[in-house]
């Protein structure tokens, strides 16, 4: 399956965004965007505690390439100069759904290991390993001092 149109220009952007360690600043415009939509709201919450579990070196059986392609989603979707501008009431959104369904599909082995990996922590570890903290900056200094 081919990715969607306009979806491939972030690939390069999300393989830089990783090696520069800006993955904090993503997880934090995610978290403001936050879609109201039910299952994608889940679907959302899902990719973006596999990021944060990543970055705090919690969560590393993941190939890269389903990482960048994970990141390059939540960059699409965070983006407001897609495919469809998100400044278009009613439809502005649904290029970020279909690209993001696109990408849940693409990983979908890769998000069925991180979630039976989630699923044998202790609720009390996940809390803090899924914790977005108050800035980017804190999550930045997390990594920094482990």
């Amino acid at each position: 399956m081919s990715a969607p149109w306009n979806f491939t220009r972030f690939l390069p952007l999300a393989e830089r965004l990783l090696s520069r360690g800006r993955l904090p600043a993503l997880l934090f415009a995610v978290a403001r965007k936050g879609p109201r939509l039910g299952k994608l709201r889940e679907d959302v919450k899902l990719l973006q505690s596999l990021c944060l579990a990543w970055w705090r070196g919690e969560y590393r059986a993941i190939s890269a390439k389903a990482l960048v392609t994970i990141v390059a989603g939540l960059l699409y979707f965070v983006s407001p100069i897609d495919a469809i501008p998100d400044w278009l009431l009613g439809v502005g959104l649904l290029d970020d759904i279909a690209v993001l369904g696109w990408v849940l599909k693409t990983v979908a082995d890769e998000l069925a290991r991180f979630k039976a990996w989630r699923d044998s922590q202790a609720p009390e570890r996940l809390r803090v390993v899924e914790r977005l903290p108050t800035t980017p900056q804190a999550l930045q200094l997390e990594r920094k001092t482990q």
